[in-house]
């Protein structure tokens, strides 16, 4: 039986493989037990680990450290791909205030640790750690227990940092949720009054694409070809879809030599900001259902076409020709639930949505071009994966010197892969990587690395726990709560007050500043609508940048 007690207690490959699913199952399956309608999800891995470590499980160091890093870097780069597409649309014109409300949160929270620390004089690295935990965000603990193995930090101030998280984290959860049931309170929340003010904004985004129907009244344009109208916006950015003559009483594919008459009828894809500017300068809007511009018997229909063929992906849609060549639309491209205006200059990307009218040989044609075969998005482009990961390591190695700072500064194995990740799937596609992932996909990534990377924490910091804790390491739960809480009533207070936030946005935002899902499923349970999801989304890429460089820059300037 001596194979059973080597496979247990041992420290062979066998040993910690069955080790790390024992701990990854049971904390997965005790993770969805709700506590007050809150679970705390694939966190309770780390006290499963720290426990079986208190009673001597564990693992080879230097498989522990592998699996430990391996796992937060593709936990990691999988955030980035994620949140790549959208990081930079995330500043334009609302975004702005919304990003703003949440970088003084992370900003907030990081001078109250620094404060605590100068008041009790915990050790900064405990702080951090404390911190990471108190604002749910696993990823900065990853950079900053990096950050200080770099700089050579001992293994017991690390595995202390996983402490600090541990004790602070389920208060912390707690602490983001009584802060938006207070903001609530002070300011009286009306939630129909909300939800209609949310809708009334809705209406008013002025980045996506919608349709209209114009008719042409201005002399100017009458008897001008399309292309000769266009020529007459050059800053905006539109298509003329369909054609409805007054003369014939026909409606017809629009193209580039269709010549405008008076009374004519077109229908126009463009992008809300436009729609003033371009009515004034065309004629009159009307009253039109889009199925009334299909007259029955018609020849042309309207297919949605997904982009797979890999030759396509970073194509600008104006050098595909479809319109030439196969003689129909393209009037615009869903992105990631987003409709965007098909202009010549729009790259193409895999998975993207592309709405196309035309007859059916026509349509069939540009099916060919674009691919339109779910069954390739299904594998996964490891190349580009493993490419973004070597790329983001080396990147994270790189020094760079900060003046007044006598440790020269790294991204790390969090930073570094973040980064890259990041631009890899905001512009690989220009230069013909392929960067789509299913959603199940990249979920998949980083749920293995999340696990993979609590589960080595929680044995690493399992020895000393309880001792610690009992020697002082319950007020750590108290500091954690101020970390949590102050900064974020701060910033609800003023994003409410100051800038108008909506509530259901802002405690999206709350929630965002936090990268803490199960706060975001608490802010939707509040409402059918779906501000709260839009402004997590929000604030999300940015928030998850600045979390892991604050904790690796507290690390380097103040340890």
């Amino acid at each position: 039986m001596d194979w059973i007690n080597d496979l247990i207690w041992g420290h062979g490959i066998g040993h910690s493989v069955l080790l790390l699913g024992v701990i990854i199952s049971l904390g997965l399956l005790l993770g969805k037990i709700k506590i007050f309608g809150v679970s705390l999800g694939a966190t309770f891995i780390l006290f499963v680990g720290i426990i079986l470590g208190h009673f001597g499980m564990g693992m080879d160091d230097n498989l522990v450290h592998f699996l430990r890093d391996f796992g937060l870097i593709l936990f990691i780069f999988a955030i980035g791909m994620k949140v790549g597409p959208g990081f930079f649309s995330s500043f334009k014109e609302g975004g702005v205030t919304l990003n703003g409300l949440a970088v003084g949160v992370v900003l907030l929270g990081a001078i109250t640790a620094l404060v605590i620390h100068w008041i009790t004089d915990i050790p900064v690295a405990t702080m951090v750690g404390i911190m990471s935990g108190a604002v749910t965000n696993t990823p900065g603990l990853g950079a900053a227990q990096q950050a200080l193995k770099d700089m050579g930090g001992e293994t017991s101030v690390i595995d202390t940092m996983a402490m600090g998280y541990a004790v602070a984290y389920p208060l912390g959860v707690i602490g983001i949720i009584l802060t938006m049931i207070v903001v609530k309170s002070v300011f009286k929340i009306d939630f129909k009054k909300e939800e209609a003010e949310f809708d009334e904004l809705a209406k008013e985004d002025h980045n996506s694409a919608t349709a209209i129907s114009l008719q042409v009244e201005n002399p100017a344009i009458c008897g001008k070809t399309i292309r000769e109208v266009k020529t007459l916006f050059p800053d905006r950015d539109f298509v003329i879809s369909r054609h409805w003559s007054v003369e014939t009483n026909e409606i017809t594919l629009a193209n580039p030599d269709t010549v405008l008459k008076p009374n004519d009828k077109i229908f126009v894809i463009l992008k809300a900001s436009d729609t003033d500017t371009i009515t004034a300068q065309i004629g009159k809007q009307i009253s039109m259902e889009r199925q009334q511009w299909v007259r029955p018997g018609s020849t042309f229909v309207n297919r949605r076409i997904v982009v797979t063929k890999p030759e396509v992906n970073g194509k600008r849609l104006g050098s595909l020709a479809l319109r030439k060549i196969y003689g129909c639309n393209i009037t615009r491209v869903q992105r990631a639930g987003v409709d965007l205006l098909a202009s010549r200059e729009l790259i193409l990307q895999l998975g993207d949505t592309v709405s196309v009218v035309g007859t059916e040989a026509s349509i069939a044609g540009v099916e060919s071009k674009l691919g339109n075969s779910m069954r390739r998005l299904y594998h996964p482009n490891l190349a580009t994966i493993f490419i973004g990961i070597a790329v983001g390591v080396i990147f994270g190695s790189i020094p760079f010197t900060i003046p007044g700072v006598p440790q020269p500064f790294k991204l790390g194995l969090a930073g570094g892969p973040l980064i890259i990740a990041i631009l890899l799937a905001k512009f690989g596609p220009r230069f013909g990587f392929a960067t789509y992932t299913t959603q199940s996909a990249n979920l998949m990534l980083s749920e293995i690395g999340i696990s993979l990377f609590l589960a080595c924490v929680g044995i690493k910091a399992g020895d000393g726990f309880v001792d610690t804790v009992a020697n002082g390491g319950y007020s750590w739960i108290g500091y954690g709560f101020i970390i949590t809480f102050l900064p974020l009533l701060i910033m609800g207070i003023v994003g409410r007050k100051f800038f108008k936030v909506n509530y259901f946005t802002l405690t999206g935002i709350i929630a965002g500043s936090h990268t803490d899902p199960p706060a975001l499923a608490y802010a939707n349970s509040l409402t059918a609508k779906d501000a709260p999801a839009v402004g997590y989304a929000t604030v999300y890429p940015l928030t998850m940048f600045f979390r892991v460089l604050i904790a690796e820059l507290m690390v380097l300037l103040f340890v």
